[in-house]
């Protein structure tokens, strides 16, 4: 079990099986010592864990969950391209979609629940940088998709 892994565990969080695409595309890509992830969804033994806008029939509460559970999502793509998550060096940056009614401009709170996931898991290294973009839907009816980009040794 790598450090990281062991990290989560503490958290009572174990790395997921990767969600397999909805579409044309693959989980990961790798140039480099870089690899981006596809957009990750909250999802959970196969299903979504909510649906709908943040603000409206989603909490911003609800919506931070979201976002954690997509980003774990996205670190299990990361291990399946890596196998060991002490390979990566660093988080460069996590995109946060957050599914927006018109009147809710809290985006970043709700990003928070990845970032803090990847900074408890990654330590140092997973300090990033960040987008939290406020759309008007996204696949399935999801509040939230996470993307990461990380550097692998």
């Amino acid at each position: 079990m790598s450090s990281v892994e062991a990290r989560l565990s503490d958290m009572g969080l174990t790395v997921p099986d990767v969600v397999a695409p909805v579409a044309a595309y693959v989980p990961t890509v790798q140039t480099g010592s870089l690899i981006f992830t596809a957009g990750q969804l909250p999802m959970q033994d196969g299903s979504l864990i909510a649906t709908g806008k943040v603000g409206g029939t989603v909490s911003p509460e609800q919506a931070g969950q979201c976002a954690r559970i997509a980003a774990l999502n996205a670190v299990a793509a990361v291990k399946e391209a890596v196998t060991d998550l002490d390979r990566v060096t660093r988080v460069v940056k996590a995109v946060v979609f957050v599914a927006s009614d018109p009147a809710f401009t809290a985006q970043p709170q709700v990003a928070n629940g990845a970032s803090e996931l990847l900074g408890e898991a990654f330590g140092d290294a997973g300090l990033h940088a960040r987008s939290a973009v406020g759309v008007a839907v996204l696949p399935m009816d999801a509040p939230v998709e996470v993307e990461l980009t990380v550097e692998v040794q």
